[in-house]
């Protein structure tokens, strides 16, 4: 057996394994370590005998071919962090670790320095698929020490998912902690996607009338053109389910609160750190939390009835489509935008058509539409999607649905924030003028703030609570 191995995974769970057998079907030898002797034996039993388990994160190191190439599998945080330790004291300069969980992005710009004292290089590479995305083709999204990328390249493009035109789901995204930033902003996006399916299924259920039938049909007919996406995909198929013990719809019997692991979060941490306008994607994360609060909402509901009956016969079935479509638009608008703003401050380089190509397949927010992303955002001065004129024109097609959508669930009392959100966002981002002026009235009257005019340059205050005398400051 050749000891010298290609290439090592640490942290065999469901991810690590996934991608290490990845690694394995596409020619590589693989070692593989983890302190659980059973993940380790699970992911010797599937490989062939060119791989090899490992129970000691150093025994895998020495094993491997110079420059070694390390992917960490391990939960983010402490752990990330502990087995780093370890291996820097075990590698050499030159030699490579991926980071491939879900760090956050300022962590993995910590480590990058961290290694760089010793000669390592540190790459944080966003991964997205799930489980079987990580096994057959994932979206990979790495970033950090450049050097390292013409030596795990060829294998990080052999694992990864292929786009519509062949191209590997994976390439290099800049500098610094990018990859993880360009992968949690990819998470909050997903948020968003998937609340405002939900919310569109409760407006289906609830003023359409429309049973699991109907609405399993609906989504289906939906997932083509330029809303073809693995999420309507799944959400056609759940409908269908049914529970084995009562032959109700499955998800119907799924208790009604939303988990989270956090790149929610931190999607909305960032965009209000930068400054960055991300309302939608903030409001998917908060809705998680509303769902959380089973036994508040089961006591307001009896005490809190919804209006009664108003006038929905307006709304259809099309507007819910156009309301959905424009929803995950202005979302991924938003996430585009933080994710630009982002790399400017933090220097990353970061190109937002290469991003948008990345996500064409093997990640869970893939939709058809994201080709023509890639190619509006290689237009000047396009960073924005409704400054490309078919998104504008799309959106602006659509918007009537989503008025209408909102209406209806604002009349029926069913709470749609992601869309809400959405329209408010657009109603606001294409305004000429914003009723701010007022806000920074009131800021310069209560703490003198000061203020800027319109017909001329400079700064001002006003002593608008006394004399009403102004200075130019």
């Amino acid at each position: 057996m050749n000891t010298q191995l290609d290439l090592g995974v640490i942290g065999l769970g469901v991810m690590g394994r996934s991608l290490a057998l990845n690694f394995a079907d596409h020619g590589f030898s693989v070692g593989g370590a983890d302190l659980n002797q059973a993940f380790v034996k699970l992911f010797a039993d599937e490989v062939g005998d060119s791989s090899r388990g490992f129970t000691s994160t150093h025994d895998l190191a020495t094993n491997l071919t110079r420059p070694r190439r390390l992917m960490i599998m391990v939960p983010a945080g402490k752990a990330v962090d502990a087995v780093l330790e370890e291996l820097l004291g075990v590698l050499e300069p030159g030699d490579i670790v991926i980071d491939g969980g879900n760090s956050h992005y300022k962590d993995t710009e910590r480590r990058i320095a961290l290694a760089s004292e010793r000669g390592i290089l540190f790459v944080g590479a966003g991964v997205s698929g799930g489980e079987e995305g990580a096994r057959r083709g994932p979206s990979i999204m790495p970033g950090g020490s450049e050097e390292a990328w013409d030596e795990i390249s060829a294998a990080l493009h052999a694992i990864a998912a292929d786009g519509p035109d062949g191209e590997p789901c994976c390439d290099w995204l800049g500098g610094g902690g990018c990859g993880h930033a360009v992968k949690t902003v990819h998470n909050g996006i997903e948020y968003a996607f998937m609340q405002a399916i939900c919310e569109t299924y409760a407006l289906l259920k609830g003023p359409m009338g429309l049973d699991a039938d109907a609405i399993a049909s609906t989504f289906g007919s939906w997932n083509s053109g330029d809303m073809k996406s693995f999420l309507l995909e799944i959400t056609e198929t759940i409908f269908k389910v049914r529970d084995s013990g009562s032959d109700a719809r499955l998800v119907d019997m799924v208790l009604d609160e939303a988990q989270q692991k956090g790149t929610g979060k931190w999607t909305a941490e960032m965009a209000l750190d930068l400054g960055v306008p991300c309302p939608t994607l903030a409001e998917a994360v908060f809705a998680r939390g509303v769902s959380s609060r089973h036994t508040i909402r089961e006591a307001l509901s009896s005490g809190h009835p919804n209006p009664t009956a108003s006038d929905t016969n307006s709304l259809t079935v099309q507007d819910l489509r156009d309301a959905l479509f424009a929803t995950v638009v202005l979302s991924f608008a938003q996430g585009l935008d933080l994710i630009a703003s982002a790399s400017d401050v933090h220097g990353w380089g970061v190109k937002l058509e290469r991003v948008a190509k990345l996500w064409r397949a093997g990640c869970i927010i893939r939709i058809s539409f994201l080709d023509r992303i890639s190619e509006a955002m290689r237009g000047a001065g396009s960073r924005h999607l409704l400054l490309d004129p078919w998104f504008a024109d799309r959106v602006a097609e659509a918007l009537g649905g989503l008025r209408r959508a909102v209406s209806a669930g604002a009349l029926q009392g069913v709470g749609c924030p992601v869309m809400a959100s959405a329209l408010a966002y657009y109603d606001t981002v294409r305004a000429a003028r914003l009723p701010h002026n007022l806000l920074q009235a009131q800021r310069d009257a209560f703490g003198a703030h000061t203020y800027r005019r319109i017909d001329r340059d400079g700064v001002y205050h006003t002593d608008w609570l006394g004399d009403g005398q102004t200075r130019a400051l």
